[in-house]
């Protein structure tokens, strides 16, 4: 498939597809006297829909001056899977937005895992089916993203649709950070070593926070700890990064909402052991496939199987009388700690920030603070009034330490933002 080129008046669509969710963004070009490499689209509508295999919801808000109507939490019984979300999406920018799908030029994918792919590609049967392979690597995303892929191949067949990686990021981990302790034929062979996730995620962030810090990227060492219902932390060393919790898949490292996080690899055949303890006994093993194990590590587990409870809010408001929930707060807190020490220590103690991102970074003030509390060694101090108030604090990054050599932040990230801003400045995409 050949790249299409459009008019500076056509419209971008960045599409985040998570697991049962579908967040679409509409983006114009900035005006050309407004334009530059920070900001070079406007947001137009944006909208999500929720709980797409349970109850879906349609959500949509919209910038500016504009007879558009906004959706809040719209049941949307005609919504069964990614494609129809997709198709729900479309069938909203006709009828409220009086948007032809013609207007649309690019549709721009967030894919989770990209494997060797280090640029953004259009999408093609090779590329596609590329992206089919690496579904095994990151069942909860690249399935989806796959499925709305799909449909806008379907449905917008004049537009190009184009694939951002979240792997990319990380492409300049050194070879011994990325590689793992076994045989590297083998490992080359099948691509066995850590790629790394949320990089749009940390794009947007190293590319902002840099710009808060009045220092280039290139100049710019950052610890960033993007908690969301899928965690990761990034040690990023002159504006690339240098080391990422997640590795072949993202479910090593932090846990998560059901995601197991970083764990001894063996557990999981004890685990499913008849034994009603750990036990060498051959004749009480089970066989366990790679469908099994990823589900128990990527849907049965994280604070969810601990708190029962797949919302960290719920988690926050039950951990001082609900044991489960109060072991699940503290674990993540732990396993956040371990990250943040290695990776002070991997950057030399140089480190220009400590940023929170993703919606529990953003939203939980309590684990901003219990987290900073514990770095105190580090010359880490929060100020309380700036943390329980970043929630009134308008921009993309909120500061909430008490000063000293290395800033504390908040970020709130934006990976459409970011998918479509790589969109607007790649010039074969435009006449």
């Amino acid at each position: 498939m050949s790249v299409k080129s459009a008019t500076r008046n056509s419209l971008i669509l960045a599409v985040n597809s998570g697991s049962s969710s579908l967040k679409i963004s509409v983006f114009r070009l900035a005006s050309p006297e407004k334009q530059d490499d920070a900001n070079p689209v406007v947001p137009f509508i944006s909208s999500s829909i929720s709980s797409i295999s349970t109850s879906p919801t349609f959500s949509s808000s919209v910038e500016g001056d504009t007879n558009v109507r906004p959706a809040k939490k719209e049941d949307a019984a005609n919504i069964h899977d990614h494609a129809t979300a997709f198709a729900h999406f479309l069938d909203y920018l006709k009828n409220e937005a009086h948007i032809d799908k013609k207007e649309i030029a690019h549709v721009c994918h967030r894919v989770v895992h990209g494997g060797d792919y280090l640029e953004p590609v259009v999408i093609n049967e090779e590329s596609y089916h590329h992206i089919e392979r690496l579904s095994d690597l990151a069942p909860l995303h690249n399935g989806a993203a796959l499925s709305v892929i799909q449909a806008s191949l379907s449905n917008l067949d004049h537009a190009n649709s184009i694939a951002y990686f979240d792997t990319a990021f990380h492409r300049d981990i050194p070879h011994h950070i990325a590689s793992y302790a076994i045989n590297q034929e083998v490992a080359k062979e099948k691509g066995l070593k850590k790629y790394g996730f949320h990089g749009l995620s940390y794009s947007f962030i190293l590319r902002t926070v840099s710009r808060h810090l009045a220092k280039p990227a290139s100049e710019t060492n950052l610890i960033v700890l993007h908690l969301g219902s899928g965690a990761s932390a990034c040690a990023i060393r002159h504006g690339k990064s240098l080391d990422t919790s997640m590795g072949l898949t993202p479910v090593s490292g932090l846990p998560g909402a059901t995601r197991a996080g970083i764990i001894d690899p063996t557990l999981i055949f004890h685990y499913t052991n008849r034994a009603a303890k750990i036990s060498h006994d051959k004749s009480l093993a089970t066989h366990v496939g790679v469908t099994e194990a990823e589900d128990i590590l990527n849907m049965k587990s994280g604070w969810h199987a601990l708190a029962g409870s797949s919302d960290f809010g719920e988690v926050v408001q039950r951990k001082d009388k609900d044991e489960g929930a109060k072991l699940a707060y503290d674990l993540f807190e732990d396993r956040i700690l371990d990250f943040i020490g290695a990776y002070w220590l991997k950057l030399g103690g140089q480190v220009d920030a400590l940023v929170f991102a993703g919606g529990i970074g953003e939203k939980s003030k309590e684990l901003r603070e219990s987290v900073t509390q514990r770095c105190a060694c580090l010359g880490l101090a929060i100020d309380q009034t700036r943390n329980e108030s970043v929630d009134e604090q308008d921009g993309d990054v909120v500061e909430i330490g008490k000063g000293g050599r290395t800033k504390l932040l908040v970020c709130r990230t934006d990976e459409q933002l970011e998918i479509a801003r790589q969109c607007a400045l790649e010039s074969k995409f435009w006449k």
